[in-house]
């Protein structure tokens, strides 16, 4: 329990990092989503452009079964590797944005649900 406080904690200041960014157009802000009964996080950036509504997810994370899924990743940075370097195992991440096919070719974790263990047991 104590590891998953500290993916909630690094995910969290993730996030927000990201979220304070400044915004180049005037018109869109940029916001966080923390839905911590869930464990979703996400940074959005909402607002109007040019007459046109913008309402883009910028970041999205849950964590599933006690592991790190990164879900949404439209920046130019691989936070992946950042939450790595912040002291969250790679076997803890799923890239939930790869095909299913792909995640056991890279350097993350596969979903608990696809180890032959139980899920309880997953990476403890």
């Amino acid at each position: 329990m104590d590891s998953l406080n500290n993916y909630r904690k690094l995910v969290k200041q993730l996030v927000t990092e990201y979220a304070e960014i400044p915004v180049f157009d005037s018109g869109t802000q940029n916001a966080t989503i923390f839905d911590v009964e869930n464990d979703r996080y996400m940074f959005i950036n909402i607002g109007w452009s040019k007459e046109q509504r913008i309402h883009h997810c910028v970041i999205h994370i849950d964590i599933i079964d006690g592991q790190v899924w990164i879900q949404a990743n439209n920046t130019d940075r691989l936070i992946a590797e950042e939450l790595v370097a912040a002291g969250i195992p790679p076997e803890s991440i799923v890239l939930g944005l790869q095909p299913p096919d792909v995640r056991p070719y890279t350097a993350y974790g596969l979903p608990c649900s696809e180890m032959p263990m139980a899920a309880e047991e997953c990476y403890k």
